[in-house]
């Protein structure tokens, strides 16, 4: 028997929030009648534009498609005012990151993570056989600079700084940024998954630092999480080799026909930015336990003295779907995130948390 390597043998396997078809079986529901708010997807779906996309490039599924993605290159090139050599895309953000670690991280380096934070982080560290190394971050979740330049050495190959951080909602200014990359030799890479619910992206930093990597996806403002798309803005040398190790033809023509089509409607992409900022506000003062202010498509809610666990089985009992934080590595057992969703949704939730609150 072939055993894995040692570094994949010890990893964890990714935890992903629970889909509408499962609880529905699970639970007895109609899947009609479940929500899903825990893996902050768009509550609008795509984009109108987007789907005409698709169905116009269907016919051409037998087809592969450009071997670097270059039409999608050009279309966020002209989008964002970018040199198309200050761009890279692949399949879904993870697919962008794994590239850049294929390309830059070997065994025995090191990445720094802030905690809590997204977890796949710690992952993709794995899969190139190198350690993860982990910091604390403040009480308040923003990132303790100077502890996370105390962690670098001369292993240190990447800086993963998430903005909106991911569960708990909170940018990181840029002048943190700016600290960190004018401390370091290493890559710092960026996450802006979440930065279209925000301001202060630091995409403009990318020009000014030959060590600023900014991450970006089209699955949650752009309402295309299905069909994995992630690009980044990267410093010119770094395309270069990047492409070398990109896997060839890994955006379908369907899914770059529909991210072509999103950003050409900027109004369904303004809706979908409103709808989260108003959406935002109402559960942050109607949901009947502790949250925390957030910049993204996301709450972070403290459910104390319940058990995160517990919140999350009876809302699911109910038909509504949050991810419980118990799985990120630093949260502990007493937070939940919830996905912002329509008015209709938002106030089921907050009946169902009061519910459940009152039963204490």
């Amino acid at each position: 028997m072939i055993s894995p390597k040692p570094a994949i043998a010890k990893m964890k396997e990714y935890v992903a929030g629970r889909n509408i078809e499962e609880v529905a079986r699970s639970y007895g529901i109609r899947e009609s009648d479940v929500i899903k708010l825990a893996s902050n997807e768009n509550c609008l779906g795509p984009s109108p534009k987007a789907v005409e996309a698709i169905k116009e490039v269907a016919g051409s599924a037998h087809l592969y498609p450009s071997v670097d993605a270059i039409e999608l290159q050009e279309a966020l090139a002209a989008h964002y005012n970018m040199p198309l050599e200050n761009i890279v895309a692949g399949p879904g953000m993870d697919g962008v990151l794994e590239t850049l670690l294929r390309v830059f991280m070997d065994k025995g380096d090191e990445s720094i993570i802030p905690l809590p934070t997204f977890s796949y982080y710690e992952n993709v560290t794995s899969f190139c056989s190198a350690s993860p190394v982990f910091s604390r971050r403040k009480p308040d979740y923003s990132i303790d600079v100077e502890d996370v330049l105390n962690n670098v050495n001369k292993r240190t190959r990447f800086i993963f700084v998430t903005s909106p951080n991911n569960p708990t909602g909170n940018i990181t200014p840029l002048e943190d940024v700016r600290a960190i990359a004018e401390s370091v030799e290493c890559l710092v890479f960026v996450d802006e998954a979440y930065i279209d619910f925000s301001d202060g992206s630091a995409i403009g930093l990318v020009k000014k630092y030959d060590n600023v990597i900014v991450g970006r996806t089209m699955s949650k403002a752009w309402g295309l999480a299905g069909l994995r798309i992630g690009y980044a803005f990267v410093p010119s040398w770094v395309k270069g080799q990047y492409m070398k190790a990109a896997t060839p033809h890994s955006i379908s023509r369907i899914s770059m026909a529909a991210a072509i089509g999103a950003l050409g409607d900027v109004e369904h992409y303004k809706r979908s930015i409103d709808i989260v900022r108003k959406g935002r506000e109402f559960l942050r003062g109607a949901i009947p336990f502790r949250t925390f202010p957030s910049e993204a498509n996301f709450i972070l809610m403290d459910v104390s003295p319940l058990k995160s666990g517990y919140v999350v089985e009876e809302c699911m009992k109910r038909g509504i779907i949050l991810r419980d934080c118990a799985s990120f590595r630093g949260m502990g057992d007493a937070f939940v995130r919830v996905t912002v969703g329509t008015p209709a949704q938002n106030r089921r939730l907050v009946e169902a948390l009061s519910e459940i609150k009152g039963g204490l």
